[in-house]
């Protein structure tokens, strides 16, 4: 079979040390060496069938969103305004939301623009099956989780909602993996929440949860009081159990730690509103969390405390979140406004920029049990993204990547495939 030989000035492993003039064997999907260009050419010169690929710039690991939902990619006019809080963006996301939509279009979209970004694979959370078919029809690797909310334990009980949850999740295209999204602490109720982190261990899926994203949340969860929890009684959802009993006396990771739903197979999105106790119990429960920094700040909420993520040795990846929060589906962009977070409080060490590169490779590989993916190595994937930089000094162009975000990559490549190129690239 072909080998695939891919140049670049600069090739950024992740897991291993930087290559000035480096190269990537691929064959069959896989790849089978990276070292120096000179290396690998003479170690491939006797191949009858090589193809050589010349890029410009620094060639990495593809990129991983571990948050989005590519679905409401249509829905990019509210990712694009200011908003005050949770409860007014939620009024422009529900406006909007409840308009006719093409949903599969619509992930089709945000799928072409994650290529385009050098996105290799997602975590894509949808509420319409159709739009679960996205992902693998752009040739996207990932988990397609369906999201599940609204569910009072009664409403659980006598609807057998179990048995709805597991037919609505097989009718989810596969490929790729599919899995689990309980959508939050507040929108779901104690004992559902519960049932779903049981039926996602038998099922041998992973999980994904909005989790202490709010002080609205966390207002919710502690003492059942707050904007939100008047909001759920005003639109009769008084009756979850936390509304009920006035809340856990909780954090949102304590509470979620108390009903079994933190574990090695399920990572979370957000989790600004935490302490270090929580952190502890995230990173004992092997639990990542992917922070998506510009749609926190779309929302108007506060930033997440990256600094102390990277100082107490939590694992952590990058999402964007949906255009219906975010200004782009750019994930450089996510890494480069989480750079500015971490030195504003205060993390000087000089392994910033590598420890950033991880998070949106490996670190979003990780959080989705994609193990064979996120570097560049032996027998790994052959998910590739190339970026043209300025420097050929792999310092220097790993702190361009890692500063600036690109938001177009050069060429995006999966399963060893071009599946994006820049015509100027």
């Amino acid at each position: 079979m072909t080998v695939e030989l891919h140049r670049a000035p600069v090739v950024l492993p992740v897991g291993a040390p930087p290559i000035a003039d480096g190269a990537v064997a691929v064959r069959a999907g896989r790849i089978l060496a990276v070292a120096g260009h000179d290396e690998l050419a003479r170690a491939f010169a006797d191949e009858t069938s090589l193809t050589r690929h010349e890029w410009r710039g620094a060639l990495l690991p593809g990129l991983v969103n571990a948050h989005t939902h590519l679905q409401y990619t249509d829905m990019a006019a509210v990712g694009q305004a200011a908003h005050s809080g949770f409860e007014t963006w939620m009024q422009a996301f529900m406006e909007l939301y409840e308009g006719e939509h093409d949903w599969l279009d619509s992930a089709a979209a945000g799928a072409l623009l994650s290529l385009r970004g050098g996105v290799s694979a997602v975590a894509e959370i949808v509420t319409d099956p159709d739009a679960g078919s996205a992902v693998h029809r752009a040739g996207l690797h990932g988990v397609v989780y369906w999201e599940v909310l609204g569910w009072t334990d009664a409403a659980w009980a006598a609807g057998d909602g179990r048995a709805r949850v597991v037919e609505q999740l097989r009718a989810l295209p596969s490929p790729p993996e599919t899995g689990l999204s309980p959508h939050a602490i507040y929108s779901l109720d104690t004992g559902v929440l519960r049932e779903l982190a049981d039926l996602a261990a038998e099922l041998g899926v992973r999980q994904h949860i909005h989790a202490a994203e709010s002080a609205w949340e966390d207002a919710y969860v502690r003492t059942g009081t707050g904007d939100l929890a008047d909001r759920w009684r005003r639109n009769g959802r008084g009756d979850f159990a936390l509304l009920q009993h006035g809340g856990s006396g909780r954090s949102v990771i304590s509470y979620l730690d108390d009903l079994g739903a933190l574990s090695p197979a399920t990572h979370l999105a957000h989790g600004i509103y935490v302490d270090a106790e929580d952190r502890r119990i995230l990173r004992d429960r092997g639990v990542a969390v992917a922070l998506c920094p510009r749609s926190n700040a779309v929302i108007g909420l506060d930033p997440p405390p990256v600094a102390a993520y990277l100082r107490e040795g939590n694992p952590i990846a990058v999402g964007t979140d949906s255009l219906s929060s975010s200004p782009s589906l750019s994930l450089w962009e996510d890494v480069a406004e989480l750079h500015r977070l971490a030195r504003a409080q205060g993390y000087g060490e000089p392994d910033l920029h590598a420890r950033l590169l991880t998070a949106a490779t490996v670190g979003g590989a990780r959080a989705l049990g994609l193990d064979d993916a996120g570097v560049l190595a032996p027998g790994t994937r052959a998910d590739l993204a190339v970026f043209q930089t300025a420097s050929t000094d792999p310092a220097a162009a790993l702190a361009e990547l890692v500063e600036t975000g690109p938001t177009v990559a050069a060429a995006t490549i999966v399963a060893g495939r071009i599946r994006w190129q820049d015509a100027d690239a």
